[in-house]
């Protein structure tokens, strides 16, 4: 019985990309005449790949790079991406570390604190984050899209968890061995640690990728959006009449992150499981 109602529940998740990938295959035609499949042996309409090169060309021209706008979209979306991912390896793994193994006072009352500020709505502090964009001088910039997300309340919560599984044997053994916090922590916590790093580094590039409404806020130049914020000045403009071509700049869009997905999707499963976060 469970296994039947996972199946239905992935079937209906699975509907809006196979909706997204078979009209952005299509004529315009089929689209408007909601024709489900115009293809043979129903229909005698072809595979429409042409729509694929049509919405980059329909999407601009970067002067500065020479290239097509999806193209500086791309690869502003992987800069910031990249970047927030490292960042916020680096900052949660050491703040994890910090609060499991080292005897720093009031500890706990850090971590509680640390944990609160997730209780602080997004939007109260938008407002005071663009202004301070504004005073540093990173309006416009990868400064102002990578900066603010450098370190992450989950990422800190998750890593402590899983750091409080390893034995402390293992850091009694490798002090006997001459060894300091840095070198414990990188050549036997961090891979112990790989299914959780993995996620929060799964979690972080979806975020990241997916992000609008901060890069809208912070960017003016068209070379400095991301692929989200591209793809809807694409809808208000070409994309608003010609849904086929839109489809096919969202699929560009999803399908990098369904391929990373599945690559890491072993590590992702693994990762929740091991620190008993479900549901």
């Amino acid at each position: 019985m469970i296994y039947s109602v996972l199946i239905v529940g992935a079937i209906i998740s699975i509907c809006p990309f196979v909706y997204m990938i078979m009209t952005s295959l299509k004529e315009l035609g089929s689209v408007i005449a909601n024709r489900f499949w115009p293809w043979p042996p129903f229909g005698t309409e072809d595979l429409q790949f042409q729509n694929y090169p049509d919405a980059i060309a329909k999407a601009g021209f970067d002067k500065q790079w020479g290239v097509p706008l999806i193209v500086r979209y791309f690869a502003n979306s992987v800069i910031i991406s990249v970047g927030t991912i490292m960042g916020t390896l680096i900052t949660s793994i050491l703040a994890a570390y910090a609060l499991t193994h080292i005897n720093l006072p009031g500890r706990n009352v850090i971590f509680i604190a640390i944990l609160a500020t997730i209780m602080i709505p997004n939007d109260l502090t938008l407002v005071p984050k663009v202004v301070m964009m504004y005073q540093l001088g990173w309006y416009n910039t990868y400064l102002a899209l990578i900066v603010p997300f450098l370190a992450s309340v989950f990422g800190i919560f998750l890593l402590r968890q899983f750091f409080m599984q390893i034995p402390k044997d293992l850091f009694d053994a490798a002090l006997i061995d001459g060894s300091g916090h840095l070198r414990y922590l990188w050549t036997i916590v961090v891979p112990l640690s790989r299914p959780a790093i993995v996620t929060i580094a799964l979690l972080n590039f979806i975020a990241s990728w997916d992000s609008f409404k901060w890069p809208l806020l912070v960017t003016r130049d068209s070379s400095m959006r991301v692929l989200a914020v591209g793809m809807q000045q694409f809808q208000a403009t070409e994309g608003g009449t010609n849904t086929h071509q839109m489809m096919a700049f969202a699929a560009m869009v999803v399908i990098p992150v369904i391929i990373l997905y599945f690559f890491t999707q072993r590590y992702f499963t693994e990762g929740i499981a091991r620190t008993g976060i479900k549901g």
